[in-house]
């Protein structure tokens, strides 16, 4: 149950996080349309999980909740997706990493047609 509260926890923080440096980042470098605000908490989540991740390797405790599951995934579960192909580059699951990463950009983009397509009416 702690753990639980620990992901509740980090996931508000991560989440105010993420809008607080999103909007801040948009507003300060607007390049023609270019998502940048997205990109900077993407880039920044997944540097904060890789040195998280690499930390909680050597000391496994239940702070890993709080940080990594809670603020990382409340901030960009991006992060987890980054990390996730790197593990399986790192084990040499070459055909596993292509076809997650690929199936999970084309897939997604198909999802989010077909939610505005559902909602057009």
């Amino acid at each position: 149950m702690r753990n639980l509260i620990y992901i509740f926890l980090g996931g508000g923080l991560g989440s105010v996080a993420r809008f607080l440096i999103s909007n801040y980042s948009q507003k300060l470098w607007n390049i023609d349309g270019f998502p940048l605000g997205t990109f900077v908490v993407n880039m920044t989540g997944c540097f904060l999980i890789g040195i998280l991740s690499a930390y909680f390797l050597k000391v496994d405790n239940a702070m890993k909740y709080l940080l990594i599951t809670g603020v990382c995934g409340g901030y960009t579960t991006f992060s987890t997706f980054s990390a996730e192909n790197y593990s399986l580059w790192q084990n040499g699951n070459y055909g596993l990493l292509i076809l997650y990463a690929l199936s999970s950009l084309i897939l997604g983009l198909i999802m989010v047609f077909l939610g505005f397509q559902m909602m057009k009416g």
